[in-house]
């Protein structure tokens, strides 16, 4: 009998401990699943507007339970009713977050991996435009016609761009000079171009923090630090006083450029795959510094 019973709860607990084991597998990778969407969610929105928006929702919930733990009817009946759509809600709050999570993972490794060429497409187009502002910046250059050029990368402008006027048009020397002809409507702002094209055009991009630089730096100096700072963009400019052509990268400025150095440059620091070469950067940044003695 007591054989039996033993064998009973040992049955049991096989039976109990297989169900955990057949079971544990799933709940790990989902709890892993949640706990990288919420950690990605807070990457993304933690040095934004969208913050702000986070932290509002976070004190309507608390709201939200104290008024209902204190029986507050009319109350809960509100908050209640704003946390039955709070899909809804959150999609249209956080919608620009949204699609840059999309465009984010179109744009990434995993989504380079094609047997359609586009990677190839990409890169060409990327050359040519690398190619088209650097001969737009030497004509410019010539003439002193001050220019903002934001090459996108990695970090996405999606809010820069609607600062400005969407533009979604093939990057040519003539068009860049035409938007940076004085006194065209554009031409007071940065342009941005993203994926060899060009995006927008009189963009407003934020100015440096940096109070030791040179008196001689304009607002188009301190935008292009600026936006180089907050992001992985290449910010390109030509001077409107001089004619110099400089280039912005992660916060460090290098002026007097040639138009084969700048074109150089771009195309070795633009092109998809060069983010995975070692050294990449410090071989830009070296050959920047011989176009400036040129």
């Amino acid at each position: 009998m007591l054989v039996e019973q033993i064998k009973t709860l040992w049955n049991q607990i096989d039976t109990a401990l297989s169900g955990m084991r057949s079971h544990m597998i799933p709940d790990i990778l989902d709890i892993l699943l949640v706990a990288f969407i919420v950690y990605s969610v807070f990457k993304l929105i933690r040095e934004t507007r969208s913050m702000q928006l986070a932290k509002g929702l976070a004190l309507l919930g608390v709201a939200y339970l104290i008024v209902t733990a204190l029986k507050m009817q009319a109350s809960a009946f509100i908050l209640q009713r704003i946390f039955s759509d709070v899909i809804l809600v959150l999609i249209i709050l956080f919608q620009p977050e949204i699609r840059h999570v999309l465009e984010s993972a179109g744009r990434s490794r995993l989504s380079r991996l094609n047997f359609f060429g586009e990677r190839d497409e990409q890169t060409a187009e990327i050359r040519g435009a690398a190619i088209a502002v650097s001969k737009a910046c030497s004509a410019m250059s010539v003439k002193q016609v001050g220019a903002l050029i934001v090459f996108e990368k990695e970090t996405l402008l999606g809010d820069l761009a609607q600062t400005g006027t969407v533009v979604e048009a093939l990057a040519t020397p003539e068009l860049i000079c035409n938007i940076f002809f004085p006194n065209s409507p554009l031409h007071d702002g940065g342009a941005i171009i993203r994926g060899g094209r060009i995006y927008a055009a009189g963009c407003v991009l934020p100015l440096t923090k940096n109070q030791d630089l040179a008196s001689d730096l304009g607002m188009r100096h301190r935008a292009a630090l600026g936006m180089s700072e907050e992001s992985d963009a290449m910010v390109v400019v030509t001077s409107e006083e001089t004619g110099s052509i400089s280039v912005a990268l992660k916060g460090e400025l290098r002026r007097g450029l040639s138009e084969a150095t700048l074109r150089e440059a771009l195309i070795d620091y633009l092109t998809p795959g060069t983010e995975d070469k070692n050294g990449v950067r410090d071989n830009l940044l070296k050959k920047l510094l011989r176009g400036r003695k040129k």
